[in-house]
This record gives C-alpha cells, structure tokens and sequence, in this order.
C-alpha cells in the first residue's frame, strides 16, 4: 500500500515539476535568446520496501525528474554566430561608406559640379574677357570650389571621428560580454547540471556569445561544465572566470588600433562590427587621402594656368596663384578677389588667350575632373557591392534565426498541448494517492 502513496506522490511532484517548465517557456515565449525547457523524468531507483530481510521482486518506486533539458542545437548556434557575425561586419561598412558617399557630395553643392560650372564660366568669359560680371562670377565659382574642397573634408573628417566613436560603443559592448561569460564560467562550476537554474545560465552563456560574435571574430571552444573559452588570433580573452578586455585608439589619420586594455597590440579585427568599422575606418582615411591628392593637383594647375596668362592691366602682369594649398584639402583657399587681377590674356596679346588654353590644361585625360569622376565611381561601386553583401548577410541571419526558433523556439500551441496533457497526468497521479487513501480507510474502518 506504501508503493501506491510513493507512486502517486512522485508522480504529482515529476508533474508539477514539468508543467512549471511549460509555464516557464509560456512566459518566455518573446525573450530572445531563451531556448524551450522541458523535463526528463526516469523510474524512481528507491525501494519501497521496509523490512530489513525483505527483498522485492518488483521496485515499484514511482517517478522522478532527472533533469531539465534545454532545446538547443550547437551547430546552429554556432551558424547563428557566424551569420550574426558577417551581418554586423556588412551593416557597420555599408552605414559608414553611405556617409563617405554623402560626404564626397556628387551634388550640385559638390566638387565635381561646381568645377564643371567653374569651366562653363570660364568658357562664357572666354567670349567676352573685358565683361566684369563676368569675371566676377568666375572669380566666385574657383572660391566656390575651393570651399567645396574644405567642406568635404571637414565631412569626410566628421566620419572618420564617427567610426571611432562606434568602434568604442563596440569595443564596450564586447568587454562587458568578455565579463559576462567570465563571471557565467564560475556561475557554472557552482551550480547543478540538469537544473532549472544551470539552464538559465546557459541561456546567458548563448546569449553573451552571440553578443561578442556581432562584434568580434573570436574564437570559441567549450570546456567542463560547459564553460566557455574565447580567444582572439592566439590571445586568450576569457579563460575560467577571468576576462582580459580590450581597447580601441584612433589614430591621427582616421585608422583604427586594437589592443588589450593592457597595451598589447593585436591584429585588426576582420569582422564583426568592430572588422567593419576598422575596415570602413580604412576606406575612409583612402578617400581622404585621395581628396587630398586631387585638391593639391587642383591648386596646382590652377596656379600653373593662370600664370602662363597675363593680365589686361595696364602695366599688364603675369597670372599671380589662385588657390593656396596648405597641405590638405581643408586647407584649400581662394587668393584673388579683383577681377583685373584675372590672367586672361595669352603672351601674344590675345585678350581672351589663356581663357582658349582651359580645355588642353585643365580638363582632359589625368585632370583634377577626370579623377574626381573616377573617384565618386570608385566609391559608388564599393558601396554598390556592400549593400548587396549586406542583404546577402540579413537572409543567411534570418535563416539561422528560423533554423534555431524550429529547434529552441517556444511554440504557444505546443505548450498548451503539453501543458493539458501534463495537467491530465497530474490529475492521475493525484487519483493514485486518492485510491490509496480511500484503501486504507476501508481497511481500517474493516479492523
């Protein structure tokens, strides 16, 4: 009679044990990174049997829980690593080679149009040299220019400091994770496998890893307990409980370094949020260095141009420079502001001469508008290719997500399915100890 009371009682507790795990993935059903529990019950091992000389043909000891289960998959929650790792690699480069593009500004207000019109007003003086206005107005479109050159270098520069201040966002949101996982691997040694809470533990785990991997191509590889080790090209981040974090510096021409909060230097980071950043934080500082190749051979020509003229003065001089040039394009400035002083006129005393000379020295093949047009195609064609590898990257992420969701995934009509089956054995266990009780009193009322 003792068999039937173990028996029921161990069945209401298994029960009640698994239908707080459905209430668990019920109430988790949109908490990202939670995977389905459910519990693994197994034949009660205790005898029911209380004399010492008795030995049972029959354990009849009931039910126990063995343990709660995660629904996970480790190869698909490395794919998610993976795909979360290239997407966040395409975002950072494709949002920050957008505002190189918006910065090298192919508009109206831009280098490239601007010197288009600086030539068509060149050509409209070159009909009329003696009319002021329009000198005036040429005069205007090569400052206008030149302050096209500074203002895209102050923007191209205004990118350059918003990639670092991301790459610090990142590299704070891959050091708490590196202290998550850390402080997760002790949590692990300590706690019961099989649990309820060694479950939400790996939870954490997953999700502190998917976490790092958006931002950082580590390494990751699994130890006792299921305790984590992450490592970075051979440096070891997380080992045990202890985490070594890292750190970002920009450097003075916009490029990226990457260390350890200790000072030791380690390679760039080749994907993630922070590779691209390190990788748009690149192509940033090329473009720059390319703006300012072009402003240079700009004030160059320009100067060189104007001074094989001479001007329509009397005494007539020699072209004085246009432009200044102090080593960059921010640098760029107009010098002449007199329309007389405008170098017109050629050496044989042509009034509109030098004008007639523009399209052979100024435009053309390895001019500054040939190679500002090469430039923007360039940049285009890069941005073009990672817009598209960012799209690829979102499909494969949302891929892996549904992959995982079939696997670890709450299902809310699963879950009520289980949850009356779960309540009818309940309901059955609790009948067993209701019989048992109803036997003993009949028996009892027999005596």
């Amino acid at each position: 009679m003792s068999d039937l009371f173990v028996i029921g009682a161990s069945g209401t507790k298994a029960y009640r044990t698994a239908m707080a795990a459905v209430s668990e993935n019920i109430a988790n059903v949109n908490t990202d990174g939670y995977s389905r529990r459910s519990v693994r019950t197994i034949e009660s091992g205790a005898s029911t049997a209380t004399m010492a000389f008795y030995i049972s043909r029959g354990n009849f000891g009931g039910t126990q829980v063995a343990g709660v289960n995660r629904a996970t998959d480790p190869y698909l929650d490395a794919n998610m690593r993976l795909t979360g790792m290239a997407l966040g690699s395409a975002t950072a480069r494709m949002r920050w080679l957008t505002d190189a593009e918006t910065a090298l500004n192919d508009t109206d207000t831009g280098v490239g149009k601007l010197m288009t019109g600086m030539f068509q007003n060149m050509d409209k003086l070159a009909a009329s040299p003696s009319d002021t206005s329009l000198r005036v107005t040429t005069l205007d479109s090569i400052s206008r220019v030149a302050a096209a050159f500074r203002q895209t270098a102050a923007d191209l520069q205004s990118a350059s400091s918003g990639i670092a201040t991301e790459a610090r966002a990142s590299v704070a949101n891959i050091n708490v994770a590196l202290d998550q996982l850390a402080n997760i691997n002790g949590s692990l040694l300590r706690a019961q496998p099989g649990t309820s809470a060694y479950a939400q533990l790996l939870d954490g785990r997953d999700a502190a890893l998917q976490q790092l991997s958006e931002n950082l191509n580590v390494d990751v590889s699994f130890g006792a307990h299921d305790s984590v080790q992450i490592s970075f090209n051979g440096q070891t981040l997380v080992q045990g409980d202890a985490a070594t974090t890292v750190a970002v510096t920009a450097n003075a021409n916009g490029t990226l370094s990457f260390a350890t909060s200790g000072g030791t230097a380690l390679t760039a980071p080749a994907n993630g949020t922070l590779g691209g950043l390190f990788s748009a934080a690149q192509t940033v500082t090329d473009r720059r260095a390319n703006l300012d190749t072009l402003a240079q051979q700009f004030v160059t020509d320009m100067n060189a141009w104007h001074a094989q003229g001479y001007t329509t003065t009397t005494p007539s001089m020699t072209g004085a420079p246009l432009l200044s040039y102090g080593g960059g394009a921010a640098s760029v400035a107009a010098l002449i502001t007199d329309p007389a002083a405008l170098a017109t006129r050629s050496a044989d005393g042509t009034l509109n001469g030098n004008l007639l000379t523009v399209q052979s020295t100024l435009r053309g093949n390895g001019s500054v508008e040939q190679n500002w047009t090469a430039l923007i195609a360039t940049q285009a064609n890069l941005l073009t290719a990672t817009k598209a590898e960012q799209t690829t990257a979102q499909g494969r992420v949302d891929q892996a997500v549904a992959a995982r969701e079939a696997v670890s995934g709450v299902d809310l009509d699963m879950e009520a399915a289980d949850l009356l089956r779960l309540q009818q054995a309940y309901a059955a266990s609790a009948k067993i100890l209701q019989v048992a009780k109803q036997t003993v009193d009949s028996i009892l009322q027999i005596i």
